[in-house]
């Protein structure tokens, strides 16, 4: 089985791209982070006809034209649940995270406060999402927490840590918060695949930043034990983010083994 994560940065500017994607690389599960949309935009500006006619059920989770998180799945999509079951204040009440059980795997597609500036408020709840999340996630099924982290998980995973460093997406607290959502019992698969410096999923499109591969790894997916020893293969679809009128993320995809 294929899961794939990707922030598309607008499903309605991209989705003719995706949906070519989609057809080249044939993922089973696809997670969908800041599809910028409402449900109702999702559905009459027929981006959900797109993955119908491709075969992909689809559940989404959009507001308006910020955020917003989606996954479609050729293999099964039950018990959606949308958001926090507790909290819904502030950006906990912001489309950023949606979870289905797609063939007995649990499925969440994450889409993590930017946080700014480091040391602001924005960023303050951007430190306290993440924490929540871990306190979200049961490990005790198999699972599968992927998208768009918006951390850095180690300084290997930007091309200038000194650069970088203490500033949002690197502060000592994010990682933190990341690093306890992994020891809650999830593993960085595409890390354990990857180990090298030099593997990133987000370039900025400006100043030629995806030629000179100046970027970071901040979409990743975590997988549970059971689900992690099933791993075939974990990587980062670059010459994706190369296309015309790409995302400024690259697909992150994972291969399964039958259990």
């Amino acid at each position: 089985m294929r899961v794939a994560t990707w922030n598309v940065n607008s499903i309605r500017a991209r989705i003719d791209g995706v949906v070519d994607w989609i057809e080249r690389r044939g993922p089973d599960v696809l997670l969908l982070e800041e599809t910028k949309c409402s449900d109702d935009v999702f559905d009459t500006t027929d981006v959900r006809g797109r993955f119908r006619d491709a075969g992909y059920e689809v559940a989404h989770h959009g507001a308006n034209h910020y955020n917003g998180v989606a996954i479609a799945s050729r293999v099964g999509l039950d018990g959606v649940t949308r958001g926090f079951a507790d909290r819904d204040d502030g950006v906990f009440g912001e489309p950023r995270l949606l979870a289905a059980t797609c063939a007995g795997i649990r499925m969440h597609a994450v889409y993590v406060p930017n946080g700014r500036s480091a040391h602001t408020t924005h960023w303050e709840a951007k430190v306290e999402w993440l924490h929540h999340l871990r306190s979200a996630v049961d490990v005790d099924v198999p699972t599968i927490v992927a998208g768009d982290v918006n951390v850095q998980r180690d300084d290997i995973d930007v091309y200038d840590p000194r650069r970088w460093r203490n500033r949002n997406h690197a502060t000592p607290e994010e990682r933190a918060a990341l690093a306890a959502l992994l020891d809650h019992g999830l593993r960085d698969v595409v890390r354990e695949a990857n180990p090298d410096a030099g593997v990133y999923t987000w370039w900025n499109h400006a100043a030629d930043q995806f030629r000179r591969n100046r970027g970071m790894r901040i979409d990743l997916v975590l997988c549970t034990t059971e689900v992690a020893d099933r791993v075939d293969a974990a990587w980062v679809d670059v010459a994706e983010r190369g296309r015309p009128r790409s995302s400024d993320h690259a697909p992150v995809i994972v291969d399964l083994a039958d259990r």
